[in-house]
């Protein structure tokens, strides 16, 4: 029950959805106001600085990590409970960790997100701005994708964003538009940055960069790179230029690999003609989309899902033989055992490498960082984006207060980078067979 509540204080806090406890103690989630509630409030687009700001915290991640969390920041409680997962698995190491994913019913985005546990911990620390990146990419996806190429591009002009022993940073270019694209310089080992935003952009524009950990990690940089994971150790025979989703800069939008879903038994779903990737409402699990365009869309499906998860949940509750560990529980029980805190053990498993360098070239002495959680499940307040609310609805006590960018509608170019549409950006191909962009 611990874990229950520990959803539903997320769900409240974010203002979505309803969540009230029947007298038999089932949860169920209220559908959103029909399309005719919300109906003709009109949907407010994200101005290009506030998208700026917005993606800023993950902008000059590996493509195919960036790719993976702009899909999964759209199932923001799945994420919640990935993290409270791997919190009370930290034993799980390599491959079975990967099989034990598997079996909770997660988007696949989320399945495999669990070999970056920093990721996954900073994706969650800061709820509220995950959803707003999800709901960002969901509402206005080209600009999105754009304000990303903008920000790498700034960081590059600066000289803050270069090829170096983790990662090759290139720029691809497809008639007169360019895109600036980062990949690993091995291909079997991912080292995911960490840095802190304003000191590579300055202090956010019109908005707030989530106060992650940028100093709290035990690297002591503003800039630099985490232990190197090598993919191969959760996927058998796996390189990154067939990892499972990826950047299609010039069409603007994203893809999943045939090859990794089927191979590696995530299944081929979610994704549409092309191989490009499709919003899949059931992992939504109830929470309110950004305009009444997409609520119509998705709403139905979302708020189904939501029930059956906490109808699925009450019923384990009666279950008389109790599960000996939470990773092997089926994947109808989304909360797994409740457990204290322990962050995963890196050290035990070979699929962690120590990085070879920490920040390189870039030295920073005397950077200051702003307030960091330092481990702590505390939350602290965050400036609006322009006075802007989430959702009208009030934060639930002791959760963090950060506005949200409010959702938009259609999308459209924000400036900078220009897409000219179609064709496929880079190729991942090569190996293991049907890897790579088509």
């Amino acid at each position: 029950m611990k874990n229950l509540r520990t959803r539903r204080v997320v769900r409240q806090a974010l203002c979505l959805v309803s969540v009230p406890l029947l007298a038999g103690g089932l949860l169920v989630a209220q559908q959103a106001p029909g399309p005719q509630a919300a109906a003709q409030a009109p949907a407010q687009l994200l101005s290009p600085q506030q998208l700026d700001t917005l993606v800023a915290p993950v902008a000059l991640y590996p493509d195919g990590l960036l790719s993976q969390i702009l899909a999964a920041a759209t199932y923001p409680l799945e994420i919640a409970e990935a993290a409270q997962w791997l919190q009370q698995n930290p034993n799980l190491q390599g491959a079975q960790l990967v099989d034990a994913a598997r079996q909770q019913n997660w988007d696949p985005s989320i399945q495999a997100l669990v070999v970056f546990p920093d990721v996954v911990r900073r994706l969650s620390s800061d709820i509220r701005w995950t959803t707003d990146l999800g709901n960002a990419f969901l509402a206005q996806q080209a600009d999105v994708m754009n304000a990303v190429q903008r920000m790498r591009a700034q960081a590059q002009a600066s000289g803050k964003l270069r090829s170096n022993r983790q990662q090759t940073v290139t720029t691809e270019t497809q008639g007169d538009q360019s895109a600036i694209d980062i990949q690993p310089a091995n291909p079997e080992e991912v080292y995911v940055p960490y840095y802190n935003p304003e000191y590579i952009w300055g202090p956010p524009a019109d908005g707030y960069y989530p106060p992650w950990d940028y100093l709290d990690m035990g690297y002591g940089l503003a800039y630099g790179f985490g232990p190197g994971i090598y993919i191969g150790g959760f996927f058998p025979g796996l390189w990154w230029g067939n990892w499972g989703w990826g950047c299609n800069w010039f069409g603007r939008s994203i893809f999943g690999n045939r090859f990794f879903f089927n191979h590696y038994g995530f299944g081929w779903r979610g994704f549409g003609d092309g191989g490009i990737w499709a919003h899949d409402a059931s992992h939504r699990l109830g929470i309110a989309y950004p305009n009444s365009a997409l609520n119509h869309r998705y709403s139905a499906v979302s708020a189904a899902s939501a029930r059956s998860s906490y109808a699925a949940h009450a019923a384990s509750r009666y279950n008389s033989a109790p599960r000996a560990n939470a990773a092997q529980s089926s994947g109808s029980n989304r909360f797994g055992q409740a457990g204290s805190y322990r962050a995963p053990a890196y050290g035990g498993s070979s699929a962690y490498r120590a990085s070879p360098s920490y920040g390189g070239s870039h030295s920073m002495p005397g950077y200051r960082s702003g307030p960091s959680y330092g481990g702590s499940s505390a939350y602290r307040a965050s400036p609006s984006y322009s006075g802007r609310s989430y959702g009208g609805g009030r934060a639930a006590p002791s959760y963090r207060s950060s506005p949200s960018y409010s959702g938009g509608g259609s999308s459209r170019s924000s400036g900078g980078f220009h897409s000219s549409g179609g064709g496929g950006f880079h190729g991942g191909g090569g190996g293991h067979g049907g890897g790579g962009h088509r």
